[in-house]
């Protein structure tokens, strides 16, 4: 049988926002992907399962997937990667959740810049960065075995909002069909908001890839 990471969608706060644990279960070590706003959950979570959090790997830098950054880091020690053109984002989000009544703190800077191409890994797992930008300048998305986490560039039946700053929906169309739509139809879509999907589907399907399928 071929090894897979785990993964344990965190699905918490007031947007309902998926941060995921991606671990190794030979090594215990893990990555967290997109801290929000329920960081005991997220700690409880890790306690529970045994993991070393050895990274934070952050798909964009809008507040919901953000908020919980600077406690994680505290509790844990994980090392932040972040895509170098969402930093602006990044390094506001106090002042993002102020607009939704959230008392965001300031997180700590990020510990590495993530690039397209990039390789991450999670005890014996790798993933590729791929930039996708449209929803924000430095969305990213990470994708290996068979699965790719998408942030808020693609959702079951949908595709990211692109009326916030750094959105532009060509961009994102754009992004989507270079970089998702080219990976295998079976690939698993982990979404920032929402369920499962797979890439087969959302190009068959998705009201908003019509004519981008190809």
């Amino acid at each position: 049988m071929i090894p897979h990471p785990k993964i344990i969608r965190l699905t918490n706060g007031m947007f309902q926002e998926n941060c995921y644990i991606v671990a190794s279960s030979s090594t215990k070590e893990a990555a967290l992907i997109d801290p929000g706003e329920e960081t005991d959950l997220f700690l409880r979570r890790l306690k529970h399962e045994n993991l070393t959090l050895r990274s934070v790997w952050l798909t964009h830098g809008h507040v919901d997937h953000v908020d919980g950054v600077k406690r994680i880091v505290e509790q844990t020690g994980a090392d932040v990667f972040l895509h170098p053109d969402d930093r602006g984002l990044y390094d506001r989000v106090s002042q993002q959740g102020a607009v939704w009544g959230l008392q965001s703190e300031s997180a700590p800077p990020p510990d590495r810049d993530l690039a397209h191409g990039d390789e991450l890994r999670v005890g014996d797992f790798s993933f590729i960065v791929l930039h996708v930008p449209g929803h924000s300048r430095g969305g990213v998305a990470f994708f290996g075995h068979g699965m790719v986490f998408a942030g808020d560039s693609l959702f079951a039946g949908s595709i990211g909002r692109t009326d916030l700053p750094g959105g532009d929906t060509e961009t994102l169309l754009t992004s989507i069909r270079e970089q998702l739509l080219t990976l295998p139809d079976e690939t698993v879509v982990y979404p920032g908001h929402g369920s499962e999907t797979t890439i087969g589907v959302e190009r068959r399907t998705n009201p908003f890839l019509r004519g981008y399928g190809s």
